[in-house]
């Protein structure tokens, strides 16, 4: 992988060597929004709670990290174009509508927070954020607090009125673990994918 962007950094600036890097950006938006999507199968259903336990804030967090703000932002929409079309891309619930109805759902928030999120980190991980293992989990942490806030709001709204808050902590304990054990990879996926 690295001796092909080494490669593809030497092509002149013309057609061929933009269109290849559009493909390599394609492959990589369309790569991150499957990861997301597989993510999301790896789901359990809480008690008394109608919000999934899912590895998809996970993912969306290293998306952005390693993407970048643009890139990661893509995938995410793209991964939401994807579950509102009707494809399996959404987390398996017995409570949740499929398709664009599950925006309108208790978990809305947090699936329309994903793109931001990976945004927030990406531009994090862009500006050197992410060079060192401390800096990737500080930018993850920003943008998992985007994502809390659009999902707790959102369930809050759905819920009643303080039900988001109150729903978070078990899920927050438990993405907080799973930042400070992926942090450290992120540093060199950044390198692989040749991105300062």
């Amino acid at each position: 992988m690295t001796h092909y962007r080494a490669a593809l950094r030497r092509l002149p600036a013309g057609r061929a060597a933009n269109a290849l890097r559009s493909a390599e950006s394609i492959a990589l938006v369309l790569g991150a929004a499957v990861v997301t999507a597989v993510s999301a199968q790896v789901s359990v259903t809480l008690p008394a709670s109608p919000i999934p336990f899912t590895l998809q804030p996970v993912a969306v967090l290293l998306t952005g990290a390693v993407l970048g703000a643009r890139l990661g932002a893509l995938s995410q929409v793209t991964y939401l174009a994807l579950g509102i079309a009707g494809a399996s891309a959404f987390a398996w619930s017995p409570v949740l509508l499929p398709g664009v109805a599950r925006l309108a759902g208790p978990t809305g928030g947090f699936l329309l927070a994903f793109p931001v999120a990976a945004f927030v980190v990406g531009l994090c991980a862009d500006r050197g954020h992410a060079r060192r293992a401390s800096g990737a989990l500080v930018s993850m942490l920003a943008g998992m607090a985007v994502l809390y806030a659009g999902g707790s709001a959102w369930a809050s709204v759905v819920l009643g009125a303080g039900a988001g808050p109150a729903l978070m902590a078990p899920y927050v304990a438990a993405d907080l673990v799973k930042l400070a054990c992926i942090a450290p990879v992120v540093p060199a996926a950044r390198r692989l994918l040749t991105r300062p």
